[in-house]
């Protein structure tokens, strides 16, 4: 990890957040202050469903030709500038910066390409703040995974912890080792789990309770476990492709109940989370560590672990809270992407700069 360390300064951040498994657009306005140590203060956090029609282009963004994709590109962008517009409005918040993460439509690092859209263009122009995005290009071009980049934040914020696990759309676990931070992503979660429940008219199994009622299928188990993506090593990271070419036709295969499969499912992440957890306390945020049944399966997989599940805003802003992290590191002229954790050929500063307003 880079030893530079800028001037002390402070900054106010807006991070804005839409993972795989597209659950809405998290916003978390941040404040920042670096005195050789990075402290900070969540200020206001809200999430924001999609409306239906924006949600369904999102999910089907990959099969767009290239006008439409490039059309989407810039409407979501702006759609963004006014959520972040309405959102400082609304709550008399201000902010110097807008860190986005975007959404990402294609993953595929193995050819050095992934994409996230939602144009920071847009961003800047909707809101007049200087917005930054674009944060994984960099990474993978550089020959690394541009995931995760959570882990950082997770050195600087959170190193009380043995471990952070993040359960959202997959799973990724970030700890320290040495001088070193390391992480991956362990497996798929809600982007699985969300995929299956819709087929029950449910936006997600709330609790687990439809997984819980179902039983384990022992041979997809074994199926699911022996994927050859879990004996990989060093650096890897999932994207949407993989499910779809891998576990979906896998799971299809079996023609089972819905309940089944959740329970199966659920089953195959604690017991591929189990295999990446040492001992000693592990920081739990993400939609899943709502899911109280998914919980006691990884409980019951790994009794030597301590999971903590911290305050409401901490489960489920973690993520932008970190992007906007990534922004203010990216502003004072720091690495946010680890190449210990990316596999990158050295730590790198991720981002692309949108400037706001030009005030003379």
């Amino acid at each position: 990890m880079c030893s530079n360390k800028p001037n002390p300064f402070s900054l106010d951040v807006v991070g804005l957040m839409s993972g795989t498994s597209l659950d809405g657009l998290d916003l978390c306005c941040v404040s920042f202050q670096f005195d050789g140590t990075w402290h900070y203060r969540i200020l206001k956090a809200e999430s924001v469903d999609y409306p239906p029609e924006l949600r369904e282009k999102l999910a089907s963004a990959q099969t767009l030709s290239a006008q439409e994709y490039a059309r989407l590109h810039s409407d979501y962008g702006l759609y963004l500038g006014e959520q972040v517009r309405d959102f400082l409005q609304r709550n008399q918040l201000h902010a110097d910066l807008v860190a986005s993460h975007g959404q990402t439509i294609f993953h595929q690092p193995s050819v050095r390409f992934t994409a996230q859209i939602g144009s920071g263009a847009g961003i800047a122009a909707m809101t007049g703040i200087d917005t930054v995005c674009d944060f994984r290009t960099s990474d993978v071009a550089l020959g690394g995974q541009g995931a995760p980049l959570v882990p950082i934040g997770d050195a600087f914020l959170f190193a009380e912890y043995d471990a952070c696990l993040n359960l959202g759309g997959f799973s990724n676990i970030s700890y320290a080792a040495g001088n070193k931070r390391l992480a991956y992503d362990i497996s798929p979660v809600n982007f699985v789990l969300n995929h299956y429940a819709a087929q029950r008219g449910m936006d997600f199994d709330r609790d687990g309770d439809l997984a819980r009622s179902g039983a384990i299928d022992d041979t997809l188990l074994v199926r699911l476990n022996a994927l050859p993506f879990y004996t990989q090593s060093g650096p890897k990271s999932l994207g949407r492709e993989w499910v779809e070419a891998e576990v979906y036709p896998l799971i299809d295969s079996f023609n089972l109940p819905v309940e089944t499969v959740l329970a199966t499912f659920v089953e195959h992440v604690a017991m591929q989370i189990a295999r990446h957890v040492r001992g000693g306390q592990v920081l739990v945020t993400g939609g899943g560590a709502r899911n109280v049944f998914l919980l006691e399966r990884m409980q019951a997989q790994a009794p030597q672990v301590r999971y903590i599940v911290p305050d409401a805003l901490t489960v489920d802003f973690k993520e932008a809270l970190i992007f906007a992290l990534l922004g203010a590191l990216y502003m004072a002229g720091l690495p946010n992407c680890l190449a210990s954790v990316t596999g990158a050929a050295f730590d790198n500063i991720g981002g692309c700069l949108y400037k706001g307003r030009h005030n003379p």
